[in-house]
């Protein structure tokens, strides 16, 4: 198996080596066929040179001679290619030895192409239009180059080379930091990952990355740690919880039981009425328990009705007056005018919804407090705030106030309750499509906001 790292650095290389490859190879073709099509022109003008450099002998001469462009011969042996001049009738009038061309090359004094057939070609010498002659260029090779023109061809190939050398070595540098740009975040979550896996809800990655995917998947992990951290701490938290909540009331009956059995405290009617007191609070524990089981279930029928907000609001807050009056705590509704509060829903459900709030604004809220409840519109929601200047809640606890039976500190504890309300809250709201957020403040408040998708009247 191999690292990511060495996956990507490896896959790199070879794409550039292929690639480089390729280049060459076509670079090379090119060059070498528009170098030999250069070379060419330049052999059909040299041809084409002899025959207008004999016809203008001829012009001027007006006959063949021994003598007649003798002096080409000098230069075609230092070019490595052979003349032989012929009168109209095809008679040779001088010619070259081609054997002491092939001496040449294998002397290798010459660099030709294609070396070791003899071929010859044969052009027309006309003056006015009338054939006076013929000259044959024979040679050795198809296309004649010299020293100079073979170093130069040489040269070419060695550069591309080079260049492709050159190429592989900045690329593998390129391919091996930038491997690296993308392996070290990735390898550092996958470390993250099994660490998680393991139990260690602390680790955190911290190595930067300026790759917008990379960057994502190193935050998203960082919140998955934190959460599992706190589902971490919310499980030993619910442990010893229910087992307070549970325990409390069983060892209420079982030491008042156990004093009556013993003679210690009489049995009577008063002593009977605390006990069953004690299971009835047992009893809605495990019934709310229930109730829980089936909202997360998701096995609850909902009755939907259409519901006025602002009268089933109001119809609500107008039970808690009485309750709200004995703790001196001020109740006000503010409802926003000229807008139609229309929603479907459960009202027995969403009655619900309301009373758990709305009691446990004046469980934590002193003698002397204020509930204010807003209902208004926004956008294409139906907005209810429920806010209170009671204890309030500490901000560690704020992530965990809807899970099932946390209480937070243990201020809260002091007071009656079970941890279950919001928890309930949370799904009633959830299968009604909408949501609920809490803002809090220890010691200044707490306000909860409701978002209802608002029923478009047709």
């Amino acid at each position: 198996m191999h690292s990511i790292s060495k996956r990507l650095s490896i896959l790199f290389i070879m794409c550039t080596i292929a690639a480089i490859l390729l280049v060459t190879l076509f670079v090379n073709i090119t060059v070498t066929n528009k170098f030999n099509q250069y070379m060419v022109d330049l052999q059909n003008k040299r041809y084409q040179r002899i025959v207008t450099y004999l016809e203008d002998v001829y012009k001027r001469e007006g006959k063949w001679t021994k003598d007649t462009g003798i002096e080409l011969m000098h230069e075609a042996y230092m070019g490595n290619y052979c003349l032989t001049l012929l009168d109209q009738n095809k008679k040779p009038v001088w010619g070259m030895d081609p054997n002491d061309i092939r001496i040449q090359l294998n002397k290798d004094a010459m660099p030709v192409q294609d070396k070791g057939v003899y071929t010859t070609k044969s052009f027309d010498i006309k003056v006015k239009s009338k054939i006076v002659g013929y000259v044959d260029i024979g040679q050795y090779s198809s296309i004649l180059m010299t020293e100079e023109d073979v170093n130069f061809k040489d040269s070419i190939n060695k550069s591309i080379v080079i260049s492709g050398a050159l190429t592989l070595l900045i690329i593998s540098g390129f391919s091996l930091y930038f491997s690296k740009q993308f392996s070290n975040p990735i390898s550092e979550v996958a470390r993250m990952s099994v660490n998680l896996s393991k139990g260690n809800f602390e680790s955190k990655t911290s190595i930067k990355s300026n790759i917008i995917e990379l960057k994502d998947l190193q935050e998203s992990v960082n919140v998955l740690a934190g959460k599992l951290k706190y589902q971490d701490t919310l499980r030993k938290r619910l442990v010893s919880d229910i087992s307070h909540e549970i325990r409390t009331p069983l060892n209420v009956l079982q030491n008042n039981l156990e004093a009556m059995i013993d003679g210690v405290y009489p049995v009577t009617i008063e002593k009977l009425h605390y006990l069953n007191e004690e299971v009835i609070r047992f009893g809605k524990l495990i019934n709310n328990l229930n109730i829980l089981k089936e909202f997360e279930a998701e096995s609850t029928k909902l009755k939907y009705e259409t519901i006025y907000l602002d009268e089933f609001i109001a119809e609500i807050c107008n039970d808690f007056y009485l309750d709200a009056d004995k703790k001196s705590i001020k109740v006000d509704l503010t409802i926003q005018s000229n807008h139609m509060y229309l929603i479907s829903g459960d009202k027995d459900q969403l009655k619900q919804v309301f009373i758990n709030l709305f009691s446990n604004v004046l469980k934590f809220t002193e003698q002397g407090g204020r509930m204010q409840v807003k209902l208004y519109e926004k956008v294409k929601n139906i907005v209810v705030e429920v806010s209170d200047n009671g204890i309030g809640i500490k901000q560690e606890d704020l992530p965990f106030i809807f899970e099932r039976l946390y209480r937070g500190d243990m201020s809260r504890h002091q007071i009656e309750g079970n941890g279950i309300g919001l928890t309930i809250v949370k799904n009633i709201l959830q299968l009604h499509n909408a949501s609920i957020d809490v803002e809090s403040k220890e010691g200044k408040g707490t306000k909860f906001t409701i978002h209802f998708p608002k029923n478009e009247i047709s």
